[in-house]
């Protein structure tokens, strides 16, 4: 198998994020991922990498902390020697809420988690990236092309992530790097489950969803994690850049 490099995957713990880890290793990619609580679930992920035959590592980080970020990508390239990919697969637990009840509080806890923790990832990952001439790729959210509502604070955060993104296309492709976006419509893991779990979302709630979905299913984490790695990947994707595919079953059309 070849060396192809080293992939962060940000979230790499989480039910979409450690099919992710699993993925890129059986391509070929050494993976480093984060975790915020869930060691136990991040060793399990970094075991599947290392099971593929491929290094692998586990960090905690919380991004509400200012200097995690930089200090995240300070081991991962003592670690490692290298950094080829930051995959962004991560967020905080959201609740379905209408914005008229949405506490401005709560709305801003998640932009700065989830929108200034994915700026701080990427900007301390870029010099890195640079060198490697390596890939961003942030996995968001297909509501923001069909707003579903109660879904703000997912929606809103990762719309500025998006955005985040389409700059980082912009004005680094002169240094080869590229970014692009993973859009994830109604998956059977990560908040679909957390979500189930808690009885915010229930079986009537999930068969609406699927109606309003022209595959009429819910859609697995592979199918995720198989975007994703396309992107990662320059020899698939390498004149690929500030693109995002929707895996969705089709909601966003």
């Amino acid at each position: 198998m070849s060396d192809k490099g080293t992939v962060l995957v940000v979230g790499g713990s989480g039910g979409i994020g450690a099919v992710i880890c699993a993925t890129l290793a059986a391509e070929g990619w050494d993976v480093a991922l984060t975790y915020r609580s869930g060691k136990d679930k991040a060793e399990r992920a970094a075991d599947t990498v290392r099971d593929a035959g491929r290094r692998a590592s586990a960090h905690r980080v919380d991004l509400a902390e200012a200097e995690a970020a930089r200090d995240l990508i300070e081991q991962v390239l003592q670690d490692h020697g290298r950094l080829d990919g930051l995959v962004y697969a991560a967020g905080p637990m959201v609740r379905l809420v209408h914005l008229s009840r949405t506490d401005p509080a709560l709305m801003e806890s998640h932009l700065m988690q989830d929108t200034l923790g994915f700026f701080r990832l990427a900007h301390a990952a870029l010099p890195a990236l640079r060198e490697a001439k390596g890939a961003v790729v942030a996995c968001h959210s297909a509501a923001q092309y069909r707003y579903a509502p109660a879904d703000g604070l997912s929606i809103i955060p990762k719309a500025a992530v998006t955005a985040t993104m389409h700059g980082i296309a912009k004005e680094e492709g002169r240094f080869g790097v590229r970014a692009n976006g993973v859009a994830i419509g109604l998956i059977e893991a990560g908040q679909h489950d957390a979500l189930s779990a808690s009885g915010e979302i229930d079986e009537a709630y999930l068969e609406a969803a699927a109606r309003a979905t022209p595959l009429r299913r819910a859609g697995q984490p592979e199918d995720i994690a198989h975007a994703v790695a396309f992107f990662v990947d320059p020899r698939k994707s390498g004149f690929v850049t500030g693109q995002t595919i929707c895996v969705d079953g089709g909601y966003s059309v």
